[in-house]
């Protein structure tokens, strides 16, 4: 198995993943599209740091260390790497909340419609940019 190969497979996982997003959406499960969305992000980013020669580490906001390796991304993808990072960043900062939540914070009242379709765009644009690196295929 090559890094070629790992990163299809991260994007493959990452496109069923997406998937099940509009289902958890339907439930008006929010705070579960946030956290599946964030990890659905984190498996697309990895995927392309590992189709450019990157090992990525085990932490789950990626973000910095594309713009710190920027220069071994193709132009378009390059000007995607600040979003992307943004991205990364936020959903990394909802993600033990949206999942366990805290005394003051429950997840299933804190998290709305607004918040789920935010999180699903922003899964959404990375899967399709991660996409378009691994496979070559133009985002649309």
């Amino acid at each position: 198995m090559t890094s070629e190969d790992l990163a299809q497979s991260y994007l493959i996982k990452a496109e069923k993943r997406l998937k099940i997003l509009e289902i958890l959406l339907q439930e008006e499960d929010y705070s579960d599209v946030v956290r599946e969305a964030q990890e659905i992000v984190e498996l697309s980013l990895k995927g392309m740091m590992r189709y450019v020669g990157i090992e990525p580490p085990k932490i789950h906001d990626v973000g910095g260390l594309l713009l710190e390796h920027r220069n071994l991304f193709p132009e378009d993808i390059s000007r995607c790497l600040d979003r992307l990072a943004y991205i990364s960043k936020k959903l990394r900062k909802e993600r033990e909340l949206a999942f366990y939540g805290d005394v003051d914070f429950i997840p299933t009242e804190e998290y709305s419609d607004a918040d789920a379709k935010e999180a699903i765009e922003n899964a959404d644009f990375v899967v399709k940019t991660a996409r378009s690196l691994i496979r070559g295929i133009k985002r649309q």
